[in-house]
């Protein structure tokens, strides 16, 4: 079985720093659920781990997240693709939780529930703690440049070795070239 984890915010649609709060403020990257479909066609199965703090700070509730959540799965079946489960963390920094990223407690649920070693599983983000998330929890870390990839570029610390790319299409066209 081939897995492919990404984030949601930055990756799959556009971010915003006051956070995405409800279904309209939504937004695609173009290109992004394209790829999404490219991955299941090419026989990927496809998840989403996402911190989505927004909850523990009161910014939006689980429907409100529900809400996002169905309009990004409806949109993506409209372009013949699917997100097989949406893995998240409620809370926030301050919690010390062991599921929100840079915590592989949401990557070790994917792991359990697939039953599959992440040694080969791709895990696509745009910030350092997905990547070190990914690398911690043994995944292959690739950093897209959308959302606060550019960003995260220019930081540095990557995990040594994470492959970059413009955005999710373009890690797509990288992965399925080399299968």
């Amino acid at each position: 079985m081939s897995l492919v984890i990404l984030d949601r915010d930055g990756v799959i649609n556009n971010d915003s720093d006051r956070f995405i709060k409800s279904p309209e403020e939504w937004h695609p990257i173009p290109g992004s659920l394209g790829a999404i479909a490219r991955l299941n066609q090419a026989g990927y199965r496809v998840v989403v781990a996402t911190n989505q703090s927004g909850i523990a700070r009161g910014l939006f509730d689980l429907a409100t997240l529900n809400a996002i959540h169905q309009k990004m799965l409806d949109a993506l079946a409209q372009q013949g693709g699917m997100i097989e489960a949406i893995f998240f963390c409620p809370h926030a920094s301050e919690s010390r939780c062991h599921c929100r990223k840079p915590g592989v407690g949401m990557f070790q649920e994917i792991q359990h529930r697939y039953n599959v070693a992440l040694d080969q599983v791709p895990a696509i983000g745009d910030s350092l703690r997905d990547l070190v998330a990914a690398d911690t929890a043994g995944a292959r870390p690739i950093l897209v440049l959308t959302g606060k990839g550019q960003k995260t570029l220019e930081t540095g610390g990557l995990p040594t070795h994470t492959k970059i790319y413009d955005n999710l299409s373009e890690a797509v066209r990288g992965l399925l070239g080399k299968r």
